[in-house]
């Protein structure tokens, strides 16, 4: 398990689409209570009108050995910690920001993200996928990375995605955004680059052990109900929090070469 377990509620989030219906009442239960209360299994399988096993194999499907290793790590998200403490805004729109900064900080695996810039160091050729405003992400990323001197391309276009996919190779890294996981010329692509022997990254919001076939990292981020739609705020704010993460480590990596290449590319920019 990684530093979500500080925080169980994200990660309860991003298994609910492979949830049952009894499993999702499980899941809602311990989505929406804040309250100290009597976890043992007999009490809450009661409560719920499940049995104890269904609380177990529900345990089980969001990475615990057992329903008791579950409830202890959930008992330490009611636990009282001012540092923790979020800012009471009277604005919907603050809390949501402030939700997603909470649930990036809980799902943030600092391993993961030392094998992925790794990855951004040694591979010659770097290609990022998206579409909307996964797309958009994309593009920023190319932006950043490539004014302090990634060879990166961003993809915006599935039929561009296709052709690339005949220049693959073991030399390549592939960066597919989607934060429904669900996108179908992303996943078909990112298919495509490991069939290719390129190296693949799908970064998204939803768990789903079937990456595993074709991805080399899942990068998980935070999301919330129907942010796909961006109705609230911004899809893309989650994705760039964790963009944010990964570029501050590549950075971080031969930093005053980077920061003179970065300087200059600006100079460049302002002179033409």
């Amino acid at each position: 398990m990684t530093s979500a377990r500080h925080n169980i509620i994200p990660l309860i989030e991003s298994y609910y689409h492979t949830f049952t219906p009894l499993e999702r009442t499980i899941g809602d239960f311990f989505i929406h209570n804040t309250e100290e209360q009597d976890f043992s299994s007999r009490t809450i399988a009661s409560q719920l009108f499940v049995s104890e096993a269904s609380l177990s194999r529900f345990a089980q499907k969001c990475g615990f050995h057992g329903y008791r290793e579950f409830i202890y790590e959930y008992k330490q998200i009611l636990k009282p910690d001012e540092e923790e403490t979020v800012s009471d805004f009277d604005i919907q729109e603050f809390n949501t920001y402030q939700e997603l900064l909470n649930k990036s900080s809980a799902l943030l695996d600092n391993s993961q993200i030392t094998r992925i810039v790794n990855l951004l160091v040694s591979m010659p050729r770097v290609y990022v996928y998206g579409r909307g405003s996964s797309g958009l992400v994309a593009q920023e990323m190319q932006l950043r990375f490539m004014r302090i001197g990634l060879n990166i391309e961003a993809v915006t276009d599935s039929h561009v995605m296709k052709m690339n996919s005949v220049i693959l190779g073991k030399d390549c890294l592939v960066i597919a955004i989607s934060v429904s996981g669900e996108t179908a010329e992303i996943i078909s692509s990112l298919r495509a680059a490991k069939k290719q022997g390129a190296c693949t990254i799908l970064m998204t919001a939803r768990q789903d052990k079937g990456y595993q076939e074709f991805c080399d990292e899942t990068l998980i981020f935070a999301s919330k109900e129907h942010l796909e739609r961006g109705n609230i705020i911004s899809p893309q704010f989650p994705i760039l929090l964790m963009l944010d993460v990964l570029y501050s480590r590549y950075l971080q990596i031969d930093r005053q070469k980077k920061e003179a290449l970065h300087e200059y590319t600006i100079q460049s920019l302002l002179q033409s």
